[in-house]
Order: C-alpha cells, then structure tokens, then sequence
C-alpha cells in the first residue's frame, strides 16, 4: 500500500503532486484499522442517531469484541432483540444518541440487553462500494 506522508489539506490550494512522496508501507488496512482480527467484525450504520459523534447512516463500523470498556464508549448492542449503536454510560446504566433528537434510554431490570462490542474506527463511505451495496441485499 502506498501512502502520502503528508496532512493533505481539503482546501485546493495549488500544492506540487507529492506523487515522489510515497512511501511503501508494509502493512494492509486490515493491519491498520482492526486491533484483534478474531475479535473483531464490521458492521453498517443506518439511521441518523449518531451523527454528533460523526457516525452517519451507511458508515461502516468496525467493531472490536475484545477492546477494553470505558465508559461512554461507542457501543453496538442489542436492545430487546433490536441492534443499536450507541453511547454506553456504563455509570449510568443508559444508552445515549449522538443526536439531540433522540431520547436517552435508561436499562432497565428485565431488559434483554447485550454488548456486542466496541466501534474502534468508523469509516464514511462518500460513494457506496459495490461489493457492499451486494451483501446488504
């Protein structure tokens, strides 16, 4: 994989190609983006509960089984048998959106909750890939 080893602005502002920059890293994106490969799986954002803590709906989310917890992670869980991603309050005992619009939800006893894992890394696709846009059918 080939890397530019520059902050690239995204403003055009008429710099030379740093096309005689690249380095050759030797590593994959895999190696890059996923911390405990048997640990970890990718899921698809949708919806807009998110958006504050910049997860948009068809961002990718790689989500890490193993990462160690905090509190206020970025989870995806299942909830009364539905999927969420969500802020944890693990203090609290509540899920919260990244989006004013939608309520905190307080656990509670009786609740069929279950942390899935943490998102390490979400990545905002600017055009559907199409092998994706395939294994959402």
């Amino acid at each position: 994989m080939n890397i530019i080893p520059i902050k690239a602005q995204a403003g055009i502002t008429g710099f030379e190609s740093p096309a005689a920059e690249y380095k050759t890293l030797p590593m994959t994106l895999d190696e890059i983006l996923i911390d405990h490969p048997t640990a970890t799986f990718v899921g698809i954002a949708d919806g807009d509960s998110m958006i504050g803590q910049g997860i948009f709906s068809g961002d990718v989310l790689i989500v890490d089984r193993s990462a160690k917890p905090t509190n206020l992670d970025v989870v995806v869980a299942t909830l009364n048998g539905s999927f969420v991603c969500k802020l944890y309050d693990r203090i609290g005992h509540r899920l919260m959106s990244g989006n004013d619009l939608n309520k905190t939800y307080h656990l509670r006893d009786g609740d069929d909750f279950l942390e899935e894992g943490i998102v390490i890394r979400s990545i905002r696709n600017h055009r559907q890939p199409v092998k994706l846009a395939r294994c959402l059918r």
